[in-house]
């Protein structure tokens, strides 16, 4: 009997953590899909302002390298925010529930 209240207190706990693990993911991508966009925009108008005003641009740059140019950026922003978003999160729950100790 004691076995399976510890089981059922364990799984809990999990259920718990899966919980909160999955929380953490959603705002990850919430916030790298914010940070995409900006970057998307941010981005795209340098990009396409050039290639219409410099020479060079309008000769070296055609339509897939500006798709990659502005499609690198929004990608590599995304990854980096929400690594850093779920990073900040988890380690924020886990001070959260953390014991403390008194010096």
């Amino acid at each position: 009997m004691a076995k399976n209240v510890a089981q059922s207190a364990n799984l809990a706990s999990l259920d718990q953590k899966l919980a909160m693990a999955k929380r953490c993911s959603h705002e990850g991508v919430l916030a790298g899909a914010k940070a995409a966009v900006v970057a998307t925009i941010a981005t795209a108008i340098p990009t396409l302002a050039s290639v219409r005003m410099m020479p060079w641009a309008r000769a070296n740059l055609n339509h897939t390298a500006q798709a990659l140019i502005i499609s690198t950026a929004a990608g590599a922003a995304y990854f980096i925010v929400a690594d850093k978003t779920v990073l900040a999160t988890a380690r924020k729950n886990s001070f959260k529930h953390a014991p403390r100790t008194e010096p």
